[in-house]
């Protein structure tokens, strides 16, 4: 039979699993963030068509935001999406350890 400090340090083995899988998928978020704030000035509208009298296209800026987002973003979709199914399988593993043996996280943490 395993002793409550065993259990304990199972768990916070398990954790600190998952903060990791957490901290990825966070990088993930703030490369893809990164990308898209270096695009932004690309993206701008090109002042040419104003001065033949056709103001510019408010919407294109955001059209053109959300294409760019969308093509990077599914770049990073099935990496996204594993660590996704990976937090979820550590979360329901904790949730069940600490079911199964009555295991309380520490205070300190």
């Amino acid at each position: 039979m395993m002793s409550v400090a065993h259990r304990r340090a199972q768990l916070s083995r398990m954790e600190e699993a998952r903060r990791q899988t957490q901290r990825q998928l966070d990088m993930i978020a703030r490369q893809i963030t990164r990308r898209m704030t270096a695009l932004i000035p690309q993206l701008q509208p090109r002042r040419t068509a104003y001065r033949r009298g056709n103001p510019p296209d408010p919407g294109a800026f955001l059209e053109r935001y959300r294409s760019n987002l969308a093509a990077i973003t599914a770049g990073r979709q099935a990496e996204i999406d594993a660590l996704s199914r990976k937090l979820a399988r550590q979360d329901r593993a904790i949730a069940e350890y600490r079911k199964r043996f009555d295991v309380q996280p520490d205070r300190a943490a």
